[in-house]
């Protein structure tokens, strides 16, 4: 691991030492960036999506750590003393730090299945009926006249297509939570 305070953050960011101070932290297997400003802690988080493109994620529980949670991808807001303002910021609030572990390895599982599966089911239906509208037009000889009533799809999209991704919604979960908390390496392989 490395540990870096917000002095020396300061030389790397004047002094142009950017990419040494990426090639080392390549290494480390965490960074802990302490005693640092606000601007210091967004301009990490925007050094490393800029020059590694990876996703970042940040957490944070003070109003110190909103220009870092707004810079990630994804923002992490712990409510707490310091106030509500990191919340306010993030993507995703937990009460304490402890509940990290479960919304990154299970509900981030969860959420990922469920969007896999939902976009599935959005080809599906498009496909689905846009074939149909397809195979129509041969029946009517091109003349461009409409099979389904508009209020007809209006419904069909509504009521019968809608459904569906609803219920894999609330109801889908392919591994349990406590199968996912024992085994974290399934979050990988979701990807």
């Amino acid at each position: 691991g490395l540990v870096i305070d917000g002095r020396t953050l300061n030389i790397i960011f004047q002094g142009g030492l950017e990419k040494e101070f990426l090639a080392l932290t390549k290494h480390c297997r965490s960074v802990l960036c302490c005693r640092s400003t606000p601007l210091q802690k967004s301009m990490v988080v925007k050094l490393v999506r800029r020059q590694l493109k990876v996703m970042t994620l940040s957490i944070g529980d003070g109003a110190n750590d909103v220009s870092m949670i707004q810079a990630a991808d994804v923002g992490i807001g712990i409510s707490g003393q310091e106030g509500m303002q990191a919340v306010m910021a993030s993507d995703f609030a937990i009460s304490r730090f402890k509940h990290l572990k479960k919304l990154l390895l299970v509900h981030g599982h969860w959420c990922y299945a469920r969007l896999a599966k939902m976009v599935i089911y959005f080809f599906y239906k498009n496909v689905s009926y846009v074939n149909l509208l397809f195979w129509y037009q041969f029946f009517c000889g091109f003349s461009g006249s409409t099979m389904i009533d508009y209020w007809q799809m209006i419904f069909f999209n509504l009521f019968f297509t809608s459904m569906p991704p609803l219920v894999f919604g609330v109801l889908d979960r392919d591994v349990s939570a406590e199968t996912l908390l024992s085994l974290p390496e399934l979050y990988k392989n979701g990807q």
